[in-house]
């Protein structure tokens, strides 16, 4: 069976209570268990932010965003391992989807026809006489 190997995209938020170098362990666990089981392309730490809305009594976190590519099956133990960890407040792993060219991508809808309204200075005019 030929293995798929898929785009993806993971973002996790890491307790910004954790010392520099326990969050540092963090992104260098989660770093090494992507590149062990697929390709890295970027990881991109965005560092402490402030949260939408408190986590557990919290109104930061450290963000980290790896972008990678691997097979198909990979993102389901990804997860598993961010649940199961703790320190990792949140995380999401979405796949790229891969945009296709088609035949019908290059028909697009007709614009719908221009309706002509009065211009808004004639009607300012017709107030002031």
């Amino acid at each position: 069976m030929e293995k798929i190997i898929n785009s993806y995209e993971t973002l996790f938020v890491i307790d910004p209570q954790l010392t520099e170098e326990a969050t540092k362990a963090m992104v260098e666990k989660f770093s090494n268990l992507i590149s062990e089981n697929g390709t890295i392309t970027e990881v991109n730490e965005w560092g402490k932010r402030r949260l939408a809305y408190p986590i557990n009594d919290l109104n930061e976190g450290y963000y980290v965003l790896i972008t990678f590519t691997s097979e198909s099956k990979f993102p389901t133990e990804l997860e598993r391992v961010f649940g199961i960890t703790e320190g990792i407040m949140r995380y999401i792993v979405i796949r790229h989807e891969e945009k296709k060219k088609s035949a019908n991508a290059n028909t697009a809808a007709p614009a719908p026809a221009e309706e002509t309204t009065p211009e808004v200075e004639e009607d300012t005019q017709a107030d002031e006489e």
